[in-house]
């Protein structure tokens, strides 16, 4: 089936497509009993429908004009009995269509996300969030309704057709040759409007992106965009990017109803006919009425499948489009891939760092962050990695997480290559604690144990009081187990550090590193949170980054990164 549809997809990337698609089944092969079962539901459910005109055309020829009024109780009494099992059937069948399709909607959504968490930061530093979202959500929903309700419909049609023809053809083999006429026209009128349909549907999803990624971006910066009195050029982007997405929304919807509009005409005349040419029949005393009923009835029950059939060109338009948006994101290669041969991280790890002939550059860029740069820092010792803005210290601080490769040399973690190591180990024994701070909508108390989960209450606690929130603390309503707010808005720079130092602390890891952690903060915090960090990480390695002399005071060794070198300075006093 899968290659019959990416046959129907025309241009460049079809062998993308097939491989999208052989992705797509995966999802749909677990549910095969599932769909099995809603088969034979609809296989059940077309036959009551076409056992219904059937029984109006006794009723009217065997009860009404024979003048039978037994047959016409007995035939009512049917049709009342096929009209409530249907009703219980679709609603039995809806409801297991619900569930069927909820479940290959969050099966394909988790695969993406999953995926997703699986790049690195410069494939999220070169996406728009709302472009991302909008491919989560409406492509993945998009790809999840044909994959079930087109199938559905699909093997629903063709059910329908068979029967209906059927039916036809004992009623009348004449007036069925009105069928056979009809397809073939309407057949040829959708290839043509495919390809206009597949590029008005693709402008759609863009502008639906542009949306989606302007509200993400402009949100949460409306303190910025009052501060400077900029909200009338906002409305006016958002007033601009409605008006395209209009546009582009009436032209698909123009499209669409020409796309439609013919098959529909071409059906009405074919029903007009068939009233025509069967009425002379019954006028001439050479038909029954109750045939001329039921050969309509069928003939629209004919015409609805083909044009549902028919209409899975629009459907494969629509679908190649999210599907291919979708893949776009799939075929997106990790910087990381996963190697089986990855080594767990040994126990007691002491935090001993060598950096030996680093050079690396990001993807895309020439010019060299690190250029052949080595030092090494001793298990349990402080550091101060100073060097001017954009030189390169958070960069080396991502290689040490592994959220990049360097293009030559290496770094050791007490001697061992962390290449070797799986990097979702490697990052756990490693505490990161940066200007930008992240927080979650929820409590004080689960921002605090993000990084932990499994942490006590009390740790919890202890961890909050180490990094200075008590203050804090007694100012929420509820304490600790206060909401704080979608990414702590309400809360001071000072406070979202304290709080990612807190997060830190119950992290309890081998290396920590404070990356410009305290620039918010006065220095009298400042000084008890790092006292607070000596105090409880005594013995093991800190790494701080700051361009403030009070941070890096009482350092034992001094790293300076200058034109992609590391510069290993003499040792100073505690």
């Amino acid at each position: 089936m899968f290659k019959w549809l990416s046959a129907a997809i025309d241009g460049q990337g079809r062998d993308r497509l097939e491989d999208a698609f052989r992705w797509l089944y995966t999802f749909v092969k677990p549910q095969t009993k599932a769909i099995m079962g809603l088969m034979l539901l609809s296989v059940f459910a077309s036959g009551m429908v076409l056992f219904q005109p059937w029984l109006t055309k006794t009723l009217i020829d065997d009860g009404l004009i024979a003048k039978d009024y037994g047959t016409l109780v007995s035939v009512a009494l049917l049709m009342i009995s096929v009209g409530i099992v249907s009703t219980a059937l679709s609603g039995v069948t809806r409801y297991l269509h619900t569930r069927l399709s909820g479940r290959i909607l969050f099966a394909l959504r988790d695969n993406l996300y999953h995926h997703l968490q699986t790049l690195s930061p410069t494939f999220y530093g070169k996406r728009r969030i709302g472009d991302l979202l909008s491919r989560l959500d409406g492509d993945v929903a998009e790809i999840q309704r044909f994959a079930v309700d087109s199938m559905f419909s699909a093997v629903s049609s063709v059910l329908g057709l068979v029967g209906s023809v059927v039916m036809l053809l004992a009623l009348s083999w004449k007036l069925s040759l009105l069928v056979v006429i009809m397809i073939p026209l309407e057949v040829l009128w959708l290839r043509w409007m495919r390809r206009k349909v597949e590029v008005r549907i693709r402008t759609i999803r863009e502008r639906s992106a542009d949306l989606s990624s302007f509200l993400v971006e402009t949100l949460p910066a409306m303190k910025f965009i009052q501060s400077v009195g900029q909200e009338h050029r906002e409305r006016e982007r958002l007033s601009n990017l409605n008006e395209n997405y209009l546009s582009d929304l009436l032209k698909l919807q123009v499209t669409e109803f020409f796309t439609q509009a013919i098959p529909g005409t071409l059906t009405s005349l074919t029903r007009a006919s068939a009233f025509l040419i069967g009425g002379y029949w019954v006028i001439e005393g050479n038909w029954q009425l109750g045939s001329l009923i039921a050969f309509s009835t069928y003939l629209g029950m004919a015409v609805g499948p083909v044009n549902s059939l028919l209409g899975l060109y629009v459907a494969i338009q629509r679908m190649s489009v999210s599907l291919g948006r979708v893949n776009e994101l799939r075929i997106e290669q990790p910087e990381i891939p996963f190697d089986a041969d990855w080594k767990p991280l040994p126990e007691n790890v002491k935090g001993e760092l060598h950096f030996h002939n680093l050079s690396f550059s990001y993807p895309g860029r020439e010019q060299l962050i690190l250029s052949e740069a080595s030092a090494s820092l001793p298990a349990g010792s402080k550091v101060a990695l100073s060097g001017s803005s954009g030189v390169g210290k958070s960069t080396l601080i991502d290689l040490m997480q592994r959220y990049y490769d360097p293009q030559s040399g290496s770094i050791l973690l007490d001697g061992i290559d962390i290449r070797t190591i799986n990097p979702l180990e490697l990052r756990k024994t490693i505490a990161v604690v940066s200007q930008d701070i992240v927080l979650f909508r929820g409590s004080l108390r689960e921002n605090i144990r993000y990084a932990s989960p499994q942490a006590s209450e009390e740790q919890v606690e202890a961890a909050a009081e180490q990094a200075q929130l008590q203050s804090l603390i007694a100012e929420l309503p509820q304490g600790i187990d206060s909401i704080i707010g979608e990414r702590g808005q309400q809360l001071s720079g000072g406070q979202r550090q304290r709080i990612a130092i807190a997060r830190a602390l119950l992290q309890n890891p081998t290396i920590l590193v404070l990356d410009e952690a305290t620039a918010a903060v006065d220095e009298i915090t400042e000084a008890q949170v790092i006292d607070a960090v000596d105090q409880l990480f005594a013995g093991r390695t800190r790494i701080l980054i700051s361009h403030r002399a009070s941070t890096l005071a009482g350092a034992e060794q001094r790293v300076t990164l200058k034109d992609g070198k590391l510069i290993v300075g003499e040792e100073l006093s505690a």
